[in-house]
């Protein structure tokens, strides 16, 4: 499920400057990167990690890593509550705090 944040940067990537204080090419590549890095981050834990359950098992992220990177953007430009936070993404108040930590 898409959030509407998301939704409406494709839909508007002139408006991304003003909502997240990052131009359009800025956020992909910030999303790039960001996504190498997750990629490296957990190539690092799959290592070192004892397994219990099989790969791919287990509870799924309510948000993709581009809507990831999205809320976090917002909160540091708009500062707001955790709470709205998650009602603008459609996800619970700690999950918004989770991910922003």
């Amino acid at each position: 499920m898409e959030s509407y944040t998301w939704g409406y940067i494709h839909k508007n990537p002139k408006q991304t400057k003003r909502l997240l204080g990052v131009n359009y090419e800025q956020l992909e590549q910030l999303i790039a990167l960001g996504k190498q890095i997750n990629q490296k981050n957990r190539e690092e834990i799959e290592k070192t990690k004892i397994r219990i359950n099989q790969p791919g098992s287990g509870t799924h992220p309510k948000l993709s890593q581009e809507e990831q990177i999205v809320l976090m953007l917002v909160y540091l430009r708009h500062n707001i509550s955790f709470q709205l936070l998650g009602l603008i993404f459609q996800v619970s108040e700690s999950t918004a705090h989770n991910i922003f930590t």
